[in-house]
């Protein structure tokens, strides 16, 4: 007995719905399951999970802090980049900033929830503070000596063009960090202003910081992903006198742990050498 085509057509398409449920419902699944418990794939299957003893202590493929319950660095450790996935290095809130070099001027208040720092701010603000904790000079272009991004509003009389009848710093509501530009008086900036909106042209000031800083990028740029578990050698490097120091161990042999856990760049080429800060603080903490 032939059945009707419309009772047929329905008969194929639930054949082949449970044909592609079984294959790429079930099969391919159960496949990749069974590969990733295969020798030398199952600790990458199972999130790359650093353990010491029988305590997991994090992922070699996601960063994490190692600061107090004050947030502040423990000075034992090397200290991974800055982070923007929520409050840091959160897999379920992974996100950039999205703050791009424009970003220069502050939001300034009374009101810590209304203020809000620019991207240069944020870079001046974390190379003074690590600056410090290493020892070292925490300067770079475009910063002023206390933190902030070095910007003045300049006032033309013609708009954009003619003599300069007044200038305000932008990030500052206290001393400016230049007394005159061009002759003028330098004021600080008020709460709650928006000097680009009155016509200031928005002027950052290189001042007299080297082409090429001790602190480097990575150290105070957060990474597109906010989940980086890796620093440059160059910052690992910096980091290094401190951490010998503190753990009492010779400088040298610091420098060996950062190269042991240094990898090179992907597939030869691409991007640079990194070094895996968990790895590297495990390490540590074990006495290699």
């Amino acid at each position: 007995m032939r059945l009707p085509a419309w009772l047929a057509q329905h008969l194929a398409a639930l054949r082949a719905l449970l044909v592609l449920t079984v294959l790429f419902g079930l099969a391919y699944p159960l496949a990749f399951v069974v590969v990733g418990k295969l020798p030398g794939l199952s600790a990458e299957a199972d999130g790359s999970l650093v353990r010491v003893g029988a305590e997991t202590v994090g992922s070699s493929l996601i960063g994490q802090s190692f600061t107090d319950a004050d947030g502040n660095a423990v000075l034992t450790y090397f200290q991974s980049r800055p982070s923007a996935a929520g409050d840091g290095y959160d897999p379920t809130s992974t996100s950039a900033s999205n703050l791009g070099p424009e970003s220069v001027v502050d939001t300034l208040s009374d009101d810590p929830d209304d203020a809000v720092q620019s991207l240069l701010t944020q870079v001046c603000a974390r190379s003074l503070a690590i600056g410090k904790r290493e020892g070292v000079d925490g300067s770079r272009p475009y910063c002023t000596a206390d933190g902030v991004g070095a910007v003045l509003a300049v006032f033309h009389r013609d708009g954009f063009t003619g003599p300069v009848t007044r200038v305000v710093s932008v990030n500052q509501t206290g001393t400016p960090f230049v007394a005159t530009y061009q002759g003028v008086t330098v004021e600080p900036a008020e709460n709650g202003e928006d000097y680009r909106a009155l016509g200031g042209v928005i002027t950052p000031i290189r001042g007299d910081a080297p082409d090429s800083p001790i602190v480097p990028s990575d150290a105070v740029t957060s990474s597109g992903s906010g989940l980086d578990p890796n620093i440059s050698v160059a910052y690992a490097d910096l980091q290094a006198p401190r951490i010998a120091r503190e753990r009492g161990i010779s400088l040298a042999h610091v420098h060996e742990l950062i190269r042991e856990y240094t990898t090179g760049r992907a597939l030869g080429f691409l991007g640079e050498a990194g070094v895996n800060v968990l790895e590297l603080n495990v390490a540590l903490d074990a006495g290699k």
